[in-house]
C-alpha cells in the first residue's frame, strides 16, 4: 500500500485483503453495536432511550467499522472524525444524498426524531431510511443504518436481523423507491416480511 502498488479494483489479492479488512471492521463494530443494545434493554425500552444511546454512540461503532484500514494505512484516523465535508453519490441509484452542509442539521433532527417515536415498528423503518437517505459518512452508511435498525429492533423486543443476500436486489429495489419516488410502502413491506419470518422461527 504505501509503495503506491495496491490496486483492489485490479488485483484479486489486493481485493481478497480488502475484503478480510471489512470483515474485521464488521465484527469489531458488531462488538460495539452489541454493547449498545444492553444499554437499551437494561432500561424501559422505548424510542428515547434507543435514541439516545445511538445518537451518543453511533460515531463509535462507525470508528470500529474502519478501524482495521486505519491500522493497515488505508485511511487515516482522522478520516474518521464527524461526518462527510464531500458530496456523496452512491453506486447504481437515482438517489443523491442531500448536500454536506445539511447533514450537520439533518443528524440532530432525524434523531429527535427517533427520540420522540413510540412505536418500536416506525422507528426500525423509519430510523433505517432515513439514515441511508441522509448518508452522513463517506462510506459504511448502508451497514451503519443496519446496525442502527438492530438497536431499534431490540428497543422494540425483536431478535437481531440480517437481510439476506439472495433479497438483496429486493431490499435496494425497495430503498431505491423510497428515496427516489418518497413511496415509503414497499419498504415498509419488505422490513415487515423480515421481521415476520424472523418472529415465526
Amino acid at each position: 500500500m504505501r509503495s503506491g502498488n495496491w490496486g483492489p479494483d485490479s488485483d484479486e489479492n489486493d481485493h481478497n485483503q480488502t475484503n478480510v479488512l471489512a470483515a474485521r471492521g464488521y465484527w469489531q463494530a458488531f462488538q460495539t453495536v452489541k454493547e449498545s443494545i444492553g444499554k437499551v434493554l437494561g432500561k424501559k425500552t422505548d424510542g428515547a432511550i434507543a435514541g439516545t444511546v445511538t445518537e451518543a454512540e453511533h460515531e463509535k461503532w462507525y470508528r470500529e467499522l474502519f478501524a482495521p484500514s486505519v491500522a493497515a494505512g488505508i485511511l487515516e484516523a482522522t478520516d474518521l472524525a464527524g461526518y462527510r465535508n464531500h458530496p456523496v453519490y452512491i453506486r447504481r441509484s437515482m438517489h443523491v444524498p442531500p448536500n454536506y452542509q445539511a447533514v450537520r442539521e439533518l443528524i440532530p433532527t432525524f434523531f429527535d426524531l427517533l427520540q420522540n417515536e413510540e412505536e418500536p415498528v416506525v422507528r426500525v423503518v423509519l430510523g433505517h431510511y432515513f439514515f441511508v437517505y441522509i448518508h452522513p459518512y463517506m462510506d459504511g452508511n448502508g451497514r451503519m443504518c443496519r446496525f442502527l435498525m438492530n438497536v431499534m429492533l431490540a428497543s422494540g423486543g425483536y431478535s437481531w436481523m440480517v437481510v439476506p443476500v439472495e433479497q438483496r436486489i429486493e431490499y435496494m429495489a425497495a430503498l431505491e423507491e423510497a428515496s427516489v419516488n418518497q413511496n415509503i410502502i414497499p419498504f415498509a413491506s419488505f422490513l415487515a416480511g423480515l421481521i415476520d419470518s424472523r418472529v415465526e422461527e
